[in-house]
């Protein structure tokens, strides 16, 4: 076989590799999403990272202030608002539930953690998903018609020594879900929405291979799916494409690929429900991660208000299970 050929072959399977994997799509739903006020995304960003700062399972008094201040913010939105109460040897903690229009058993939910690892200021990790869940919030308040039940919830206990562990604040509303035997049409986690750069080679990825098929500048927004639930991701996709000016990417994994599980999503695969993660892929291209430079002068707030239109867009357009 001549070089050539061999050459032709690489690319070949390469390519091939890049198709299943990215599920590019080239026209989206042509959904056109109102606009998101930045300025509001950073007020949200600075009062939970530097007004309720730390946000570790052991800052009590400023877990309850964040609590309190999404759980107004919901409410000012328009959203029927709960408080899911649970316990751990650490003691009692609570995630922040707001529900929006028809009150169905077959809902989406659309989630962030507001806890945060140590004592760093959390802005990126995960104010800025926060942000993004509240301004979603203020957002579907203001839709004409909501024919289907959508789910907003801030969780705790995300962060370690929690993680990957059965306290996880989406672990306990999971559960619950199937315990009520809940019909989910697509849960999104917010997992870190804020940081971006145009700068080349700004973006790193979990293995080489991964590295040749997808952007190395960081300015884009992935959505991380597993693979055998590709076809919901590919349908968020699609309404997502166009629908915001901002780069999408995507990728449908196994779960085993190092960081497709990385936040609260991953409680609801393990329920059975088709789950998928929204993220500016955290320590993959911010530096600041779990560091006491993750502030809310880092971040980029008008590409995180074109992500949070990009959701919305998601869940307008996905209203069937």
């Amino acid at each position: 076989m001549s070089l050539l050929r061999i050459l032709l072959l690489v690319a070949a399977v390469v390519g091939g590799f890049a198709w299943v994997v990215r599920q590019p799509v080239l026209l989206g739903n042509g959904f056109a999403s109102p606009r998101v006020d930045p300025g509001k995304l950073e007020a949200h960003v600075r009062f939970l990272s530097e007004d309720c700062s730390p946000r570790h399972f052991l800052a009590r008094e400023n877990q309850l202030k964040a609590a309190n201040y999404i759980s107004d913010h919901l409410r000012a939105s328009g959203a029927r608002v709960e408080w899911q109460e649970f316990s751990t040897r650490s003691g009692k903690y609570a995630n922040v539930v707001g529900h929006f229009g028809e009150t169905n058993p077959r809902r989406i939910v659309i989630g962030a953690h507001y806890d945060v690892c140590g004592t760093q200021p959390g802005a990126d990790d995960n104010a800025s998903g926060v942000a993004g869940l509240l301004e979603l919030a203020a957002l579907l308040g203001r839709a004409p018609s909501l024919d289907t039940h959508v789910e907003l919830v801030a969780y705790n206990l995300e962060e370690p020594p929690f993680f990957a562990g059965e306290h996880m604040g989406s672990a306990i509303h999971a559960r619950n879900l199937r315990k009520r035997d809940v019909q989910i049409a697509l849960m999104v986690s917010l997992e870190m929405i804020g940081y971006f750069s145009d700068e080349q080679g700004s973006q790193e990825y979990p293995n080489r291979l991964l590295g040749l098929i997808y952007p190395s500048r960081g300015d884009f927004i992935a959505l991380v799916g597993r693979w055998d639930q590709r076809s919901r991701l590919q349908a968020f996709k699609k309404a997502a494409v166009g629908a915001a000016e901002i780069p999408v990417v995507s990728i449908a994994a196994p779960s085993f690929l190092p960081a497709v599980d990385f936040s609260d999503h991953r409680n609801y695969w393990s329920e059975g429900y088709p789950a998928l993660m929204v993220t500016d892929t955290a320590f993959l291209r911010n530096r600041n991660y779990h560091q006491p430079t993750d502030t809310a002068a880092t971040l980029d707030y008008q590409r995180m208000a074109e992500v949070v239109r990009l959701v919305y867009a998601g869940v307008l357009c996905l209203r069937e299970p």
